[in-house]
């Protein structure tokens, strides 16, 4: 049985971030781990050009919630290269790492509410428990007979129930989930004290009233849990379009961690007709030999994102730069 739930009555902490007469809220949010490759550019040019074709605000955020993984420096240079190929966002960045307070309210209201508990579950111990997903060792009501230091490290879960989570992504098509047979109640505190992409990704977007969001397809298997905490907290989900990966010889997403190359900032009209592509949009030829402004009004006026390709990935081989 699927079923569609909204859990709007009482929780009035968040705002719902979307309704009949919002403005389209568009937003890009890389994690400050490195310079800005291609498959990030691909990102950040989809979602800027889909908030532009219907006229409505970009915004940039940057996900630092996992200090160990930045490189100094990064944050600014991301900012520079989007300035220097163009993409330019409305009001001020935002940077995760200075919203701990507000995660922390979210998060206990949780707790309070009886929807989120102390999980002591060592990755190990899960993995000897032979579960496919998290099992529930934690849950409140399999600790009767357990004594627990309320001082040893613990990371926090919200409790999911039987519901499965569907929706209409606007690139992949129809995508169903069932959270508790698929995946188990999910982390959204780390046992090391820091808070998870999960929580703070949907206060963030509720909080900016992003309604629209154009982002790669690696994040389409978070999606379900984003929208089923978006409805334990009173949010409406925003219309999500999960645009293919790049990725190299490999089979591998474009990323730090795989060694991926900076986009040349010296390149940006070269860089920008080349990602046009990818996306499916056919640009002209002779825009090549145009400038990175007539470049975007180009793509802004013509932008179609059913054109974009409705695969999981593409080949970094595609490029031609």
């Amino acid at each position: 049985l699927v079923q569609r739930q909204h859990f709007c009555a009482q929780r009035p902490s968040l705002k719902p971030a979307m309704s009949g007469t919002s403005t389209y809220i568009g937003r890009f949010a890389p994690s400050p781990t490195g310079s800005l490759h291609f498959g990030s550019l691909l990102a950040a040019l989809a979602s800027y050009l889909d908030a532009r074709a219907h006229h409505g605000q970009w915004l940039v955020r940057m996900e630092d919630l996992d200090p160990p993984r930045e490189v100094k420096g990064a944050a600014d240079q991301i900012l520079q290269t989007l300035e220097q190929f163009g993409l330019e966002w409305d009001g001020a960045v935002w940077y995760q790492s200075r919203r701990h307070d507000r995660y922390q309210q979210v998060l206990q209201q949780l707790i309070d509410q009886h929807q989120a508990y102390r999980c002591y579950c060592s990755r190990q111990q899960i993995s000897l428990r032979h579960s496919p997903v998290y099992d529930g060792y934690c849950r409140p009501s399999n600790q009767i007979n357990r004594t627990l230091d309320p001082n040893q490290p613990a990371a926090t879960r919200l409790q999911v129930d039987e519901t499965t989570i569907v929706f209409d992504d606007a690139i992949q098509g129809q995508q169903q989930q069932r959270l508790d047979t698929e995946v188990g109640d999910f982390v959204i505190r780390r046992k090391d004290g820091l808070y998870a992409y999960q929580l703070a990704v949907v206060i963030d977007d509720a909080d900016q009233g992003v309604n629209q969001i154009v982002r790669g397809y690696d994040l389409l298997s978070s999606t379900s849990r984003q929208i089923y905490l978006q409805q334990r907290l009173g949010i409406t989900p925003p219309q999500y379009s999960h645009i293919p990966i790049l990725v190299n010889s490999q089979g591998q997403k474009l990323s730090k961690q795989t060694y991926a190359s900076a986009i040349d900032p010296n390149q940006p009209t070269a860089s920008l007709f080349q990602a046009l592509r990818l996306l499916g949009q056919n640009p002209p030829q002779h825009l090549r030999a145009t400038s990175t402004r007539e470049m975007l009004d180009w793509g802004v006026q013509h932008w179609q994102l059913h054109q974009v390709p409705r695969q999981t990935h593409l080949a970094e081989s595609l490029l031609e730069l």
